[in-house]
């Protein structure tokens, strides 16, 4: 049975566990990104995150309150062994002691608000009762009447007289369970939760017609619980992950505080009518009669936003071990690591010096019919074989490739990659080149076909290659080009200073 409010039984005791014995974070990539960077505001992915608490039973029923569980714990997945009778119930307190848990807790409540003259700098006190809030701004009604927290341009805050014992300070989930007896248990606690992402990080060092390739496993975790000494885990591919219902709720985090317009709409013709969006909510400081609360981080659509996350590295001589897991690859840090809140980990994944790797220039046709010349791109090639100094399965993220000029090590691009297999060809699209240039030009047209030509031209000092893909049927067959999908490549040698060219003819659909 799940719920999401606490439901204590009378007289039961309550166990507070705080302390984890031991964890285990295994991190998935979020469901349908095939490549490309993390999401740093909220990350994507999931995790399964498996903890060992040891906790003193009393006889009889008691709620077990574990707090620090991961904040995006998904309540329907939590599994836990080790109770001497099992559990009666699991609930996931949706319910944080923060700003927005304050104003949630406190509607139709009175409360203190305090204000500051601007003028005079006299502070003064007066009551107020929590009307509306804390989603879409909060309002107070007072004793001049109603008006939203925030909108009155004098420095202001909310006192409370106590915090709402139902208020968790960290994601809490509580269990009732039953004992016949006084009991030490070692209790294992596995669920999934979001939050989490991870992604390779390549960095790719040019050195003629090789390159030394490294790669960092980059892990976030987007979450305000941090997880010590944690063995930790990723998953590469793509696990069937089915779409949850919708959820309850949270009446954690900060507060979004609006403030209708203080000018009239003509003023501001473009300006919707209200609810004006105000699209830099305010951060306040909030007492709630034991200590103050600082707001240093916002909710988009009831996510956490935190600040940029710190990145913490671990030394160069960890390398992940990677491992099968049926159709997916298993990569396991080898040692210990911090998984610390609102942060980025870093840990080595693979360092592969001398893989042989081609320099191309790549375009494709379709649609350029004007003569026009335009840049084409500098592509790098690699074969993902161990003859080629690979032969690894290459989980996705992004690459980013240096070249050396004399003394300076400086970025020759970035591109993103997909997971690539043992024996896939590996892409890199690095930069649009001013040097080598392409013009698509129609010579001829009919109902039945239409004449093209391709002119390469080459102002570097070298011989390029060029790959050109044209995505349509040729007549007659081509038997020089490859064919890739439902198209045809077209490879040519473009000498230094020089130029080649192509005349090929489509044929049209009947």
């Amino acid at each position: 049975m799940l719920l999401w409010a606490i439901v204590t039984p009378a007289q039961a005791d309550t166990v507070i566990s705080i302390r984890i014995d031991a964890v285990s974070v295994t991190v998935y990539r979020a469901p349908g990104r095939a490549a490309g960077a993390i999401d740093r505001n909220w990350p994507g992915g999931y995790a399964l995150v498996t903890e060992t608490r040891t906790v003193d039973l009393p006889q009889g029923e008691s709620v077990v309150r574990f707090e620090g569980v991961a904040e995006g714990l998904m309540p329907e997945t939590a599994i836990l062994s080790g109770m001497p009778r099992g559990v009666r119930e699991k609930n996931r307190d949706a319910r944080l002691l923060s700003p927005a848990g304050l104003v949630d807790a406190y509607l139709k409540r009175r409360v203190t608000l305090r204000r500051t003259d601007r003028k005079t700098g006299k502070v003064t006190e007066q009551d107020a009762i929590l009307s509306a809030g804390p989603t879409g701004g909060v309002i107070v009604q007072t004793a001049q009447g109603y008006e939203a927290l925030g909108c009155s341009g004098l420095p202001e805050r909310m006192l409370y007289r106590e915090a709402p014992k139902d208020l968790s300070p960290r994601p809490t989930l509580s269990v009732i369970a039953t004992s016949d007896r006084p009991t030490r248990a070692t209790l294992q606690l596995t669920y999934l939760a979001e939050g989490f992402d991870w992604s390779a990080s390549y960095v790719a060092d040019m050195k003629g017609e090789t390159l030394d390739l490294m790669a960092w496993l980059t892990v976030a975790n987007g979450g305000v619980t941090g997880f010590a000494d944690a063995q930790l885990n990723v998953i590469a591919g793509q696990p069937n992950r089915q779409p949850r219902g919708a959820q309850a709720r949270p009446t954690g985090g900060p507060l979004r505080l609006q403030c209708w317009p203080m000018d009239v709409t003509s003023t501001h013709p473009r300006w919707d009518l209200f609810p004006v969006d105000m699209r830099r909510p305010r951060m306040m400081e909030m007492d709630d009669g034991l200590g103050e609360i600082v707001v240093s981080a916002q909710r988009r659509g009831g996510i956490l936003q935190s600040a940029p996350m710190a990145v913490a590295s671990v030394t160069n001589e960890v390398i992940a071990e990677q491992e099968d897991l049926g159709d997916l690859k298993f990569y396991r840090v080898p040692v210990a690591v911090t998984v610390a809140a609102n942060s980025q980990k870093q840990v080595a994944l693979l360092r592969q010096p001398g893989v042989t790797v081609e320099r191309l220039y790549a375009a494709t046709t379709g649609g350029f019919d004007g003569g026009e010349s335009r840049p084409m791109t500098l592509r790098l090639r690699l074969q993902n074989r161990k003859g080629d100094g690979l032969g690894l399965p290459m989980p996705s993220g992004r690459v980013a490739v240096f070249e050396q000029i004399d003394d300076l090590r400086l970025l020759a691009g970035e591109a993103d990659i997909s997971d690539k297999a043992e024996g896939e060809r590996i892409d890199y699209d690095l930069a649009e080149s001013a040097d080598v240039r392409i013009a698509v030009r129609q010579v001829q047209a009919s109902r039945k076909s239409q004449r093209w030509t391709i002119a390469l031209s080459n102002a570097r000092p070298f011989a390029i290659t060029a790959e050109v893909t044209i995505p349509h049927d040729i007549k007659p067959r081509p038997t020089d080009m490859e064919r890739r999908g439902n198209a045809w490549v077209w490879r040519a040698t473009v000498p230094a200073n020089g130029k080649a060219e192509l005349a090929y003819t489509q044929r049209l659909p009947r």
